[in-house]
């Protein structure tokens, strides 16, 4: 009897069902909902209205819209300027981050908050600050035009314009990489007789590819689309030094929304392609690294 009494309430127990976790977030199917709407309405549908608005172009009036001489000119223009500039920081930027993660200096702080300065300042006070510089009456410029040197209102102000509003992409996303790689492997290979620049081509260099790849993705899609800083550096003079943004602003004043849609059309497929072209090296690095280790 009383062994049947204390059983029941062990029995009820151990017959009691496991809890189900709990979560922070709503289940899959509300926030996958959330996800999809909100990734709709941000991007998928502005991006269905430019190439519904395109496609009420012929073909002869499209073709004329992306390939005058003119509009040829500023992709060239675009796209040359922010690879360089792209390119340019890929260095700089890891050099400055190299810096920031393994030397302790006076001021560290200060040039480590510096360098999310373009982040926060507007572009248009980017433009204005970097002509008040490099201008033949500026600071800089008053001091290098006379040795035949101008770098405003010409391509080389575009290109520093660019560098200047993409570096920090570089360097935030290098710099993680550097503060989480394992120092006792170089410590090893410096032990085993390597160089300095074997230690960094076959140790660090590897693990930090991925991550350069990505700074250089970010740095070029952010200098292609880049408009306020560099309208008030570059002269816009057409067919020398007149970007593609300023293309499309032009033809929006003009009315002619169809020809702005169509060079922006252009201008979306082109840097797509690209972005896929590094996201692509950037898993065969990830790959060749994996089969490596």
């Amino acid at each position: 009897m009383t062994t049947a009494v204390l059983s029941a309430p062990l029995g009820a127990a151990g017959s009691q069902p496991k809890r189900a976790p709990k979560h922070v977030l709503p289940g899959f199917n509300l926030t996958l909902g959330y996800t999809l709407f909100y990734l709709s309405l941000i991007v998928l549908i502005p991006l269905s209205a430019l190439l519904f608005k395109t496609f009420t172009l012929t073909w002869v009036e499209f073709w004329a819209a992306v390939a005058s001489p003119r509009v040829l000119a500023s992709y060239r223009l675009t796209f040359g300027a922010s690879f360089l500039a792209a390119l340019f920081n890929v260095f700089f930027g890891l050099l400055l981050a190299w810096v920031l993660v393994r030397y302790e200096f006076p001021g560290k702080k200060i040039i480590d908050a510096l360098v999310d300065l373009p982040f926060a300042l507007p572009t248009a006070v980017a433009g204005i600050s970097l002509t008040a510089l490099l201008a033949g009456n500026g600071w800089i410029g008053q001091y290098l035009e006379p040795h035949g040197i101008q770098l405003a209102f010409n391509r080389n102000g575009i290109v520093i314009a660019l560098i200047f509003i993409s570096l920090p992409f570089v360097v935030r996303t290098v710099q993680p990489v550097l503060e989480d790689a394992e120092k006792e492997l170089e410590e090893a290979a410096t032990c085993l007789g390597a160089s300095r620049f074997q230690t960094f081509r076959y140790v660090i260099f590897p693990s930090i590819a991925p991550a350069l790849l990505t700074g250089f993705a970010m740095a070029f899609a952010r200098a292609v689309g880049e408009y306020g800083s560099v309208i008030f550096i570059a002269g816009n003079m057409p067919m020398i030094s007149e970007i593609t943004p300023l293309i499309i602003i032009g033809k929006l004043e003009q009315y002619d929304y169809a020809g702005a849609t169509a060079v922006a059309t252009v201008m979306l497929a082109i840097s797509f392609v690209l972005l896929l072209v590094i996201n692509g090296l950037q898993s065969w690095q990830r790959r060749r690294a994996g089969g490596k280790s």
